[in-house]
């Protein structure tokens, strides 16, 4: 299994909820994509990010295959336009 994490500093924290939910809503839309969460920080510190994805994939192929589907690609505009930054980690769960 493979844990695709992601994390973001947004221009307008205001539109955390809206992505949030665009997020949420590829569930049950990709194949061998097992569950994906998202939340936003509450916490608002300077070292915070205001978004965060935290998602599990069947494969690394999985991981591929969920980076080019057209339902993830309709959200890329989305998430590109809103933020200043995007840390993102993937790794294998044995």
């Amino acid at each position: 299994m493979i844990k695709h994490i992601v994390m973001w500093k947004l221009r307008d924290k205001s539109e955390a909820l809206e992505i949030k939910q665009r997020l949420e809503a590829l569930n049950g839309k990709i194949p061998g994509l097992l569950h994906l969460e998202a939340g936003v920080d509450f916490l608002e510190s300077e070292q915070s990010a205001d978004l965060v994805l935290i998602s599990e994939l069947e494969s690394r192929q999985a991981l591929d295959d969920y980076q080019t589907h057209t339902e993830h690609q309709a959200v890329v505009p989305l998430l590109k336009a809103a933020a200043v930054s995007r840390t993102v980690a993937d790794y294998e769960v044995e």
